[in-house]
């Protein structure tokens, strides 16, 4: 447990942080432009280190990335929280974006690795949920009851503070295979249907987030309510089925045409929120017991895995920006759609299966 709970907090804390900030934008800079850049400048930091990370904790140990992961976090926390310049702030997000890659790589490769890691993937994933529920209502609470806008940042860069602490007490888990270079191409290319998977699941997550604020009208505490029911049923999702032996390619391919069809009810009405994020936590957690059982590296694999989520992250929310502003936010919704039907297409083709047990 002392190897289990650092991570499990500090993915918490650290979502926690990432997502505080958004209830309290407009107190950090004057207009869309600028509040967008700061926003979007901590997944740029966890987008560029996920990957490396995942390949050190292969080679050096999860122990030191997930502490140095935690310390980053503490760090930028702290400096969001005392400066007022609008350059030092977009430095400390992506900062506190590369803290968060080394703990999220690190910590995932260390968790799959072990015998549980089935359970042991489904309460990291359901803390990193409720860490971005926390951050988005918990925070905009926290500052309506005292009135400061860094009072939930303040909350969470502490509660990081003492999973940096507890990570102090970790011990060294046991030697994994090391990725050889020559190797990750071939892993590349073996499971490209899966990064496809990855990137289209929390990228449609990602669109539908970023199109709903002004596609809804809805007011900001309705509309953050909505969102942040898709993260709770992404945690409740993670947490049932990790107790539940499925066959990962078929459960993906399923739970993908679920997530196409929860996209589209997004247009219709809100509860399509919630029902994506249970079909995206189905697909999570069998693509990580999918790569769990693979046999290769997993520092590599979760390096490879967490890129492509960023990746995703990132692209579609882009992709479907542009297409609401030129052409129709229907045609906006109606994009990831399509994607998540092509994983369900294109899931079976993956060139590994799990070995049989």
């Amino acid at each position: 447990m002392k190897n289990h709970i650092p991570p499990i907090l500090g993915v918490f804390a650290v979502m926690a942080l990432s997502n505080a900030i958004v209830p309290v934008l407009p107190a950090f800079g004057e207009g869309a432009a600028l509040q967008g850049i700061i926003f979007s400048a901590y997944f740029f930091g966890a987008l560029v280190t996920v990957f490396p990370a995942g390949v050190a904790s292969d080679r050096i140990g999860s122990r030191l990335l997930i502490r140095t992961g935690l310390a980053i976090t503490v760090l930028s926390g702290f400096v969001i929280l005392v400066s007022a310049s609008p350059l030092i702030l977009i430095l400390a997000r992506v900062v506190e974006g590369v803290g968060a890659g080394l703990l999220i790589a690190s910590a995932m490769s260390l968790l799959n690795a072990d015998p549980d890691h089935t359970r042991l993937s489904g309460f990291f994933m359901a803390s990193l949920n409720a860490g971005l529920l926390a951050g988005l209502a918990g925070a905009g609470w926290i500052v309506s009851v005292l009135g400061e806008p860094r009072s939930g940042l303040a909350l969470f860069t502490i509660i990081s503070g003492v999973a940096f602490l507890l990570s102090l007490f970790m011990r060294q888990a046991a030697e994994q295979r090391i990725a050889l270079p020559t190797e990750v191409p071939r892993y590349l290319s073996q499971y490209k249907w899966l990064w496809y998977s990855a990137i289209v699941v929390l990228g449609t997550t990602g669109a539908a987030t970023s199109l709903y604020p002004e596609f809804g009208g809805h007011e900001p505490l309705a509309t953050g309510l909505f969102i942040a029911s898709m993260n709770l049923a992404t945690m409740i999702a993670v947490l049932l089925v990790s107790h539940i032996r499925l066959e990962p390619i078929i459960t993906i391919r399923i739970a993908a045409i679920g997530i196409a069809g929860s996209v589209i009810i997004c247009l219709l009405t809100p509860i399509g929120f919630p029902l994506l994020g249970a079909f995206a936590g189905v697909v999570i957690i069998s693509q990580l017991a999918f790569l769990a059982e693979t046999g290769a590296p997993q520092g590599a694999m979760m390096g490879l895995y967490n890129t492509a989520t960023y990746g995703g992250l990132f692209l579609l929310p882009f992709l479907t920006g542009f297409v609401a502003e030129f052409s129709s936010f229907f045609l906006a919704f109606i994009v990831p759609a399509i994607f998540a039907v092509t994983v369900a297409f294109t899931i079976g083709r993956c060139q590994c299966r799990v070995a049989a047990r």
